[in-house]
């Protein structure tokens, strides 16, 4: 398990499928994974992207970085891809739209090998985030696979355990900052570290480097503080666009996505 302090700003240097953290140290450090591969039942059905907004944000709200995120990525990924945001309270039609889009046959229930195959990623902020790992464990329950789990600041909701990240999850990330009065999940770990990847918990600090979050409600800025810094900040949204799409087939020059065969 890693702890990395960063402070803004920082940089995204993503190379095809590492992801790298720059600290200081001369090399940084990398993180990498391989292109999702076309085999079997798999090519039929699409990467699945599923992000949760926080608070009682709009799904469409095309202020928040998690909307906007949603956005570029079904732009680039006209096909092969599922890209859907949804409110923190809807975990439950995320969940019914996933066993819908691994339905591939459309017998109205899923085999092994549909449910094995499926590649999906999550991620969210605060009450998105906790979101983000119900969705997981609930698939989990289902016997679904998930690649990759993304939580920013996450703030757990009643009822819900964000800390620990469910065994059918193969990588998990976290982002955090400790400021104000409302602050995100310090620490995740892995209910299960043979099967789940705990690629970091990952302090972001603005008490030096404050940001400015135009166009939100100033009540936020003035009462939440850092969790929306970290919510609009550029630097730790490109960070999370890059892992996904570290793990998304490469966008071929018609417009449709072509999964990579290693």
């Amino acid at each position: 398990m890693l702890f990395l302090v960063v402070r803004r700003p920082m940089r995204t240097l993503v190379r095809v499928s590492c992801f790298f953290f720059p600290i200081a140290l001369p090399s940084g450090l990398a993180f990498c994974t391989g292109p999702v591969n076309s085999t079997g039942a798999s090519a039929t059905s699409p990467v699945i992207v599923i992000g949760f907004v926080g608070g009682l944000v709009r799904h469409d709200d095309p202020v928040h970085s998690g909307v906007q995120l949603a956005a570029r990525l079904r732009g680039d990924y006209p096909s092969g891809v599922y890209v859907e945001a949804f409110e923190n309270g809807r975990g439950k039609q995320a969940h019914q739209k996933i066993l819908k889009l691994l339905d591939t046959r459309g017998d109205g229930k899923l085999s092994p090998e549909e449910k094995q195959h499926a590649r999906i990623l999550i991620y969210g902020h605060s009450w998105g985030a906790s979101e983000a790992i119900t969705l997981a464990r609930n698939l989990g329950r289902d016997g679904i696979p998930v690649l990759l789990t993304i939580q920013v600041d996450s703030v757990a909701k009643w009822g819900e355990e964000d800390a620990v990240i469910p065994p059918n999850v193969a990588q998990a990330v976290n982002f955090y900052q400790s400021d104000g009065f409302l602050h995100g999940q310090s620490k995740i770990r892995a209910a299960d570290a043979a099967r789940t990847e705990i690629i970091g918990n990952i302090r972001i600090d603005y008490k030096q480097n404050p940001i400015r979050c135009h166009g939100y409600p100033w009540y936020d800025n003035l009462f939440m503080g850092p969790h929306i810094e970290i919510e609009c900040d550029p630097h730790v949204w490109d960070q999370v666009e890059s892992l996904i799409r570290s793990r998304l087939p490469i966008p071929a020059a018609n417009g449709r996505a072509q999964l990579s065969i290693p």
